[in-house]
């Protein structure tokens, strides 16, 4: 069986939405490729691929075929790559830009205030030659190299408009009889070649600075990993690139610096700030058999860890792998646009060869400048990098925003899904609840026996469920007993466990647990039970065969943001449901503080599925807040899942969306940014396809019989270049809303 292998690739020399869609197709007709997609806005290629059938060089191969280049380099060398490469592209851009408008400048004056100074016309092509030849010859040899593969992109717009152009003024700077003959006047435009490639280049460079604007948030991330770490082998201590490090590795961390690796505390103790990686603003005291993560930062004492995870495998890699492909990730209104983008070139073409064609049907030879001038400002005006950049820079600011925000978002269908939602349904354990039972109640029956405690603590310890791990503190460390050796031990999912211990049958669970053995509960016990659940507590039920034996009451802290993050979901316009496998008086209980009517008490992991699924076939659209393993079928089930992210016990592989903090009040804030960031992808759509809409007609002359009006190809030229800007710093305006 072939292994699926997920990568990204930064790829080099893409200019524009058709690069980006020429890209694409290259890849996908790879043998072994199962899915390719290439986002714009990172300049990224995510590949999925049957490792045995091709390699990363093939892919790159294919790629350098079609005139761009991918960086296939592992870890922090192709990041370094990546970030050389961006920098090399910014001043080279740079320097174009600031050398196409030395020469546009002389050019303007020349043409416009200058025109009858002798030999004018040839100054000008003297002026154009070096600006089309060293500042805007990538234009040409791109258009070169799609047109060999029978594709087009931006590049062949600007090349033939500009091409065009200078031809028609060469031919009149030669031969200006053949107009003469005809009565006409030999105009030239010189000027609009030089000056279309000026705006192209400044609006590249535009766009190239906003864009890097849009990755803020995970160069702060990546910002987190440390280069190097100091290792112990053989009793020396050495300092070490991050690539080089082995599991097992001794990693030596001092005072203020970096946790290079996710791993265990073998010797000494310090309090850590985990702040970037849980939110908690509080540091966390480690000691010897703790758990470190990398990216956190040591505050006091000097420890050596034993290295767990490293490189690709730590938490907070995971956590930017996840934001990286999240943002490279396609929302479905973007399919839409790739199929726009991918015939948008070809159609551009023929409308511009149309508008020639029916300037001279109408107005004849002495038309044939206005003809030329509106089939040149139609190939100019006319951009697919507006529609490119809408969908990818409002998902790369938005998704970057939230992770900033410890906010993990999957992607970019996640995001979209999230403002569909009308219910919120939350589990109570560790949701809704602190996560950190404690007991706060025993009531025993009158006999009881040395080893109760001792079978109860043997069976707690085996235990998945949360409350299990409240009964172990209690026994084993305020308590000090020791646990029995057990015979057997089963788990009842949803209700409890069951073990034998000196052939006896015990069990520890819910009432649900306490039914099925028939056991009974005396007066005195259920006066005490509904005290218990009336103040909130979970109730565990022990006992051996049809007798009950104690009932424990364990209480589980309400989190302070619970509260007014059921207000501010209601807020939204979004309905709240609770889902326990605590008895009906505590739910009601819980409930009750917080402000949630609806809710379901006693329910079973298939409960809870049941559930939701009654709310989709009610027409809802239905968001599961968990903790991924305990609901992971609600959350399966559910439109959209969200867990509750405890360090690194992180349901990342399990949820759409992950919050990083206990603090549920991210949860509005999730569901507000997914409406924000959604909205903005449909504003930048609008305004890319208006822009085209309108800016195409006018530029082929639609105005010139009403008004006289006929669009100069240069203001074209600098239409397209605000077009493409407008839409990224509408995408960035995104990262200072509230």
């Amino acid at each position: 069986m072939s292994t699926i292998t997920k990568k990204a690739f930064p790829v080099l020399n893409m200019h524009c939405a058709g690069c980006a869609n020429n890209v694409e197709k290259t890849v996908r007709k790879l043998p072994g490729i199962v899915d390719a997609s290439v986002n714009l806005a990172t300049n990224t290629l995510s590949v999925s691929y049957e490792a045995d059938k091709l390699t990363p060089g093939e892919i790159r191969a294919a790629v350098l075929s079609g005139g761009y280049d991918l960086i296939i380099e592992e870890g922090n060398l192709k990041e370094e790559r990546k970030e050389e490469a961006q920098q090399q592209h910014y001043r080279k851009l740079k320097m174009q830009v600031i050398g196409a408008w030395i020469f546009a400048i002389p050019m303007l004056l020349l043409s416009m205030v200058f025109m009858h100074v002798p030999y004018s016309n040839e100054l000008q092509l003297l002026l154009t030659l070096p600006v089309m030849i060293l500042f805007g010859g990538s234009f040409y040899t791109g258009a070169w190299k799609q047109a060999k593969s029978g594709r087009s992109n931006m590049d062949t717009l600007v090349a033939l408009s500009t091409s065009i152009a200078f031809l028609f003024s060469a031919f009149n700077t030669f031969f200006p009889e053949f107009w003469y003959d005809r009565g006409l006047e030999p105009h030239v435009y010189y000027e609009a070649s030089v000056v279309i490639i000026a705006f192209v280049l400044t609006g590249k460079l535009m766009e190239e600075r906003a864009k890097g604007n849009t990755s803020t948030a995970i160069k702060k991330l990546m910002g987190l990993q440390p280069k190097v770490a100091r290792i112990v082998r053989n009793g020396i201590e050495e300092e070490v690139l991050i690539d080089q490090l082995q599991v097992g590795d001794l990693v030596v961390v001092r005072p203020g610096e970096q946790i290079p690796v996710d791993g265990i505390l073998a010797e000494g103790e310090s309090f850590v700030d985990e702040s970037m990686i849980s939110g908690e603003p509080i540091p966390v005291e480690k000691k010897q058999g703790d758990k470190v993560l990398a990216g956190t930062i040591n505050q006091r004492g000097s420890f050596i860890i034993k290295a767990s995870q490293v490189g690709s495998e730590t938490v907070l890699a995971r956590i930017i792998r996840m934001v990286q492909e999240a943002q490279g990730s396609k929302a479905p209104v973007q399919r839409i646009v790739d199929r726009v983008t991918g015939i948008f070139v070809p159609v551009v073409l023929g409308i511009a060869i149309l508008t020639f064609v029916l300037w001279l049907v109408i107005g004849g030879t002495e038309y044939f400048s206005y003809a030329m001038l509106s089939a040149v400002s139609v190939l100019v005006i006319a951009c697919p990098c507006a529609l490119g950049l809408a969908t990818p820079t409002a998902l790369m600011v938005g998704i970057g925003k939230a992770a900033s925000q410890h906010i993990l978002i999957k992607d970019a269908v996640a995001l979209e899904q999230m403002r569909k939602v009308d219910v919120v349904v939350l589990d109570k354990t560790g949701t809704l609840t602190e996560g950190h039972p404690t007991v706060s109640g025993w009531l025993w029956a009158q006999t009881q026996e040395e080893c109760f405690k001792n079978v109860l603590l043997a069976a707690e310890m085996k235990s998945e469920h949360p409350l299990a791990g409240a009964i172990v503190t209690s026994l084993q460390d305020e308590e000090k007993v020791k646990p029995a050796p057990l015979e057997s031990f089963e788990s009842i999912t949803g209700k409890g466990v069951k073990v034998i211990y000196e052939g006896d049958l015990f069990w520890v669970g819910s009432h649900k647990l306490l039914k099925d053995f028939d056991a009974i509960v005396t007066d005195v016990m259920a006066d005490m039970l509904v005290q218990y659940e009336s103040e909130g507590n979970g109730i565990i039920y022990f006992g051996r065969e049809n007798q009950l034996l104690a009932i424990i009451a364990v209480t589980d802290a309400i989190k302070s943001t619970s509260s007014e993050a059921v207000k501010e979901l209601r807020r939204q316009g979004i309905d709240i449901c609770m889902l326990t496998g605590d008895g009906q008086r505590t739910a009601l209980a819980v409930a009750g503080k917080l402000g949630i009517d609806r809710f379901i008490a006693d329910a079973l992991p298939d409960d809870k599925e049941d559930f939701i699924r009654e709310l989709q076939l009610q027409g809802k659209t239905v968001a599961m807040v968990g903790d991924g393993i305990n609901d992971s079928q609600a959350l399966a089930l559910a439109d959209v899942s969200i867990a509750m992210g405890k360090g690194t016990d992180i349901a990342m592989d399990v949820a759409m969306v992950t919050l990083m903090t206990s603090d549920l009040l991210l949860l509005p804030k999730a569901f507000n940014l997914s409406r924000q960031t959604v909205r903005l992808i449909h504003q930048n759509l609008f305004w890319a396809f208006i822009y085209n809409l309108i800016g195409i007609p006018i530029a082929a002359g639609v105005l010139f019989p009403l008004n006289g009006l006929l669009l100069n190809p240069m203001l074209a030229s600098a239409a397209m270049a605000f077009s493409s800007v407008s839409v990224v710093l509408n995408s960035l305006s995104l990262g200072k809303r509230k």
